[in-house]
């Protein structure tokens, strides 16, 4: 994370200096195909935005756009996904076992500068949607007792920040080159919630819960379309 945003801020140093007008365009619109590779974690991620140039030169930009989102994991950990239950590590139960392949539709807002012309540095987050997946037979752990438990992936996604959101969410920071009028390479660092809902509220304590989550972080390159 630290040696993203120092390259980052490096490659921001280096054009600033000489760096021409943005485009003129008042807006512009991309469509994107982003693959992600993390531990024991693949994503793949295709998105459209529409972004509205602000400024007197027009070289921040702000949009909005829809995701979809596809989350392959093998073995990860789902863990007490309320915030009252992740803050304090004595409240946390977790379930985990086999694969998870969680699919995530979700509307998006993007926000970036145009360093130069042909290269954008960015942010983008998941604000609201819905999921969907394979149901599945995980291990529910608690106290040392573990129990069978089916789970699905959580409906609905919603953005109400760190560990009060709900769902699964996807964001990322990111770079992008554009070689052409149409086309532009990405690099991005990928921040994931992705999250499961139990068949029961298998936890009971400190309160009944049945929403577990995983956090993964990613290493993402993508394609991206001008239109």
């Amino acid at each position: 994370m630290k040696l993203f945003y120092a390259l980052s801020f490096l490659t921001i140093l280096h054009f600033s200096a000489n760096a021409q007008d943005a485009s003129t365009k008042k807006t512009e619109q991309i469509a994107d195909f982003t693959l992600g590779l993390g531990s024991s974690q693949t994503t793949v991620a295709a998105g459209y935005v529409k972004n509205w140039n602000l400024g007197k030169k027009q070289r921040f930009y702000i949009g909005v756009g829809a995701r979809l989102s596809g989350a392959f994991g093998k073995g990860k950990i789902f863990t007490s996904a309320p915030a009252s239950f992740a803050s304090n590590k004595a409240n946390v139960d977790s379930v985990y076992g086999g694969n998870s392949s969680i699919f995530a539709m979700n509307a998006m807002i993007n926000l970036g500068y145009h360093i130069s012309p042909k290269l954008d540095l960015g942010f983008n987050i998941d604000v609201i949607g819905f999921s969907f997946g394979p149901n599945a037979s995980r291990t529910f752990r608690t106290n040392g007792v573990e129990t069978l438990t089916n789970t699905k992936p959580t409906g609905m996604n919603v953005l109400l920040v760190g560990n009060n959101d709900r769902g699964t969410l996807n964001s990322e920071f990111y770079l992008r080159y554009k070689v052409n009028n149409k086309i532009g390479l990405k690099l991005a660092y990928q921040h994931l919630f992705t999250e499961l809902t139990t068949a029961s509220k298998v936890q009971t304590l400190p309160a009944q819960n049945d929403r577990f989550r995983n956090i993964t972080n990613l290493f993402s390159i993508g394609v991206a379309y001008h239109f």
